[in-house]
């Protein structure tokens, strides 16, 4: 018996063809996939620490992720892994992060990642001072190339 979707009509056979192609695929996908086996708060080193079904560890510090700035540790440490083990969240806080993303360094959309580079880049130390004080003292920051 055909089966209608909309203005589209698919055959029983059509139907069953499409569902073990997409359980296959979602097969391989979860088979190369990074899936967390935990995920915890360690409040002593202020680090989301997940830890990979390939015994991998992985950290992070909170404040990384814009909707953990301003948490509590309770809330902090209140996260969940989904079924498949793909993502983290915090429910209550609205926060979702696959881990492919976390893995690639990816904390959140395209402008808060550029806020977090521009409060590294504004950061001052010792050894920056020192740094830029060398690179001054050899002529500075070579000129671009006009041509």
């Amino acid at each position: 018996m055909d089966k209608k979707l909309g203005k589209w009509v698919f055959s029983d056979e059509a139907v069953s063809e499409k569902l073990k192609s997409a359980t296959m695929r979602g097969s391989r996908f979860l088979d190369s996939a990074a899936r967390a086996a935990s995920a915890t708060f360690d409040q002593k080193r202020d680090l989301v620490v997940i830890k990979l079904e390939n015994g991998c560890v992985f950290g992070f510090p909170p404040k990384f992720i814009r909707e953990l700035q301003e948490a509590s540790p309770d809330e902090i440490s209140n996260i969940t892994i989904t079924p498949q083990g793909t993502a983290i969240h915090w429910e209550g806080l609205d926060a979702h992060y696959r881990l492919v993303g976390l893995l690639n360094g990816i904390f959140g959309t395209k402008t808060w990642m550029a806020e977090l580079g521009r409060k590294g880049g504004r950061a001052t130390s010792a050894a920056k001072a020192n740094a830029a004080r060398l690179n001054g003292a050899k002529g500075g920051r070579p000129r671009k190339d006009s041509r």
